[in-house]
């Protein structure tokens, strides 16, 4: 079976693999690469879910996307030691539980993607023996988790943006702390301006020389491995239902991941969004992109 081809949001670059796509973070036109066609589960598949561990979860989940790029058994082995915490599911009541993604080493749900996208950049990068630089903007959690995870990965060096007097104490640590191939850069805005200054890297012509990718939300790296918590909450929950998730969020990365898990053949349900005052993504609702109350954006 040939590898599963990505392509850009915006149209106007060519078709690449996950590994091209990985490791470019963006593509040439600015877009965001998205897989052509998004490989389905059957029912059986699905129901088979609810006896397994996460990170066998996470093989079968991934799998559907690295086949021809990453060899079944390496994936496995991949998915066993970056998923090596558990997931609890606490009960709030009958009908309500809490997924609990801050169990990972920085306490984030971004060390869902983060550990993934360190395994998979090794691999790559040895097997082609080449180098990268990741910029990163973070608001702290992101920053935190990319550094952790990519820390000592032979062929990377990271540099994290970040916003100043916007990141915790903690979070501050445990990126500036860990030295090797891993700088921090303070920015004296915003966290919009951190990613504004990732993305006009990308499109600078005189940085072309230096081979870069990232590892926000604008590499499918960061999507696909957040997916996979959604189709373990759900197979966990299934005897109560078709489940209604709750999802806090800041750029609406977060639920990428989800909607993702409707496309590889969950029921498309409902799911409720706050994040704080993002006007962008207020904006992108009220033109179509997906209708919602007002205060479903704030």
């Amino acid at each position: 079976m040939s590898a599963l081809l990505f392509r850009s949001t915006n149209g106007q670059s060519p078709a690449v693999t996950l590994r091209e796509a990985l490791l470019a973070g963006q593509a040439p036109d600015r877009g965001l690469y998205f897989p052509e066609k998004f490989p389905r589960f059957t029912f059986n598949e699905l129901a088979e879910f609810s006896h397994l561990p996460y990170h066998e979860i996470a093989f079968r989940v991934l799998s559907k996307f690295t086949d021809g790029i990453v060899a079944p058994d390496e994936l496995a082995k991949f998915c066993a030691d970056a998923y090596n915490f558990p997931v609890p599911l606490e009960v709030v009541n009958f009908r309500t539980f809490l997924m609990r993604l801050d169990q990972g080493p920085t306490a984030s749900f971004k060390d869902f993607a983060a550990q993934m996208m360190a395994r998979l950049f090794g691999k790559f990068l040895r097997e082609d023996g080449k180098q990268v630089t990741i910029l990163t903007a973070t608001s702290g959690d992101t920053g935190s988790a990319v550094a952790h995870a990519f820390h000592k990965i032979p062929g990377v060096r990271v540099i994290v943006l970040f916003p100043v007097g916007e990141v915790s104490d903690s979070q501050r640590k445990l990126m500036t702390t860990l030295k090797d191939n891993v700088r921090t850069v303070e920015i004296n805005g915003k966290f919009d301006d951190c990613q504004a200054m990732v993305k006009r890297a990308f499109a600078d012509a005189d940085l072309k020389h230096i081979p870069l990718s990232s590892a926000n939300s604008i590499n499918i790296g960061r999507l696909l491995p957040q997916s996979v918590y959604y189709f373990y909450a759900a197979s966990r929950v299934a005897q109560a239902g078709e489940p209604v998730f709750s999802v806090p969020s800041g750029n609406f990365g977060d639920m990428m991941g989800r909607d993702r898990r409707a496309r590889n053949g969950f029921a498309r349900n409902r799911q409720h969004q706050r994040a704080h005052k993002n006007s962008q993504v207020r904006h992108a609702g009220s033109n179509g992109w997906k209708k919602r109350h007002h205060q479903d954006f704030e």
